[in-house]
């Protein structure tokens, strides 16, 4: 593994970039020169972040995609990408593009061609569908939204906690994009699953997950069978979709670094 090697860490929907703060601590002292740059319009703190909604406002797939590959262009080399939700489904893109030596998506966002769409899913976003006017606005989640969506599997309070110091207004529009994906043959959430000459991908579900079921994940590694490159998928059966900043992350952190040191990324 080469020490200089770039790890770039993608927020989802709901969650601002610091949250990744214990894992680009973790994979410094493994060796790697991480960092976790936010979303466009991300400010620099949750709490601007809650103050400034309408920065976050509007932002779609290709918006994000466009800004992460231009970090990545003024980079030395090839970064490895670990996206959350959304930020699962913007390494898949980038990885697809040929901008990354390797990509982890962790609950990944579902990508265009993925058709299961159970109920708890369509409950976690009800928060955005359920006003067709949030498309062009940020939305906020309750600490009980988001306890359903990403805090089912952990103590109550725990997850109280970790929205407190995490969660920020989401933009509304990745998820409509994300909704048409099957109805648009030119949707931002197209993915080249076919690209047979990608890095490695490593796709990661929670077994408890609402916002992102295991039928997504399952649905998205059957996406990528026309390509012979590495696709691995693992599950961690009891977690759900805070298992990225929740009491457990160390066990999800300590597992992609596994999985790069056997792929030598």
């Amino acid at each position: 593994m080469s020490t200089s090697t770039p790890v770039l860490f993608i927020h989802g929907l709901w969650l601002h970039a610091r949250s990744w703060d214990s894992w680009v601590d973790h994979f410094t002292r493994a060796g790697y020169d991480a960092s976790a740059p936010g979303w466009p319009g991300d400010p620099e703190t949750v709490a601007e972040a809650r103050e400034r909604p309408e920065e976050i406002a509007d932002h779609g797939i290709d918006d994000v995609v466009s800004h992460y590959a231009k970090i990545i262009d003024a980079l030395p080399t090839k970064p490895v990408l670990i996206g959350h939700s959304f930020g699962g489904m913007i390494a898949q893109r980038l990885l697809g593009e040929d901008l990354a030596v390797g990509a982890i998506a962790i609950d990944a966002a579902q990508i265009k061609g993925v058709l299961p769409l159970p109920l708890s899913a369509l409950k976690a976003t009800l928060p955005v569908f359920k006003n067709p006017a949030n498309r062009h606005r940020a939305v906020s989640l309750t600490p009980e939204q988001f306890r359903f969506a990403f805090g089912n599997a952990i103590p109550a309070e725990e997850s109280d906690d970790l929205f407190d110091r995490w969660a920020i207004p989401a933009p509304g529009r990745p998820l409509f994009e994300a909704a048409a994906a099957n109805f648009n043959p030119h949707s931002p959430a197209k993915v080249a699953t076919d690209n047979q000459g990608r890095g490695p991908l490593l796709l990661i579900m929670g077994g408890q997950d609402h916002t992102v079921p295991e039928a997504v994940t399952r649905a998205t590694l059957k996406q990528y069978r026309h390509s012979e490159a590495v696709t691995d998928i693992l599950e961690f059966p009891d977690r759900a979709h805070s298992l990225t900043i929740d009491h457990g992350w160390r066990e999800v952190a300590d597992s992609c670094l596994s999985w790069l040191e056997t792929h030598g990324l």
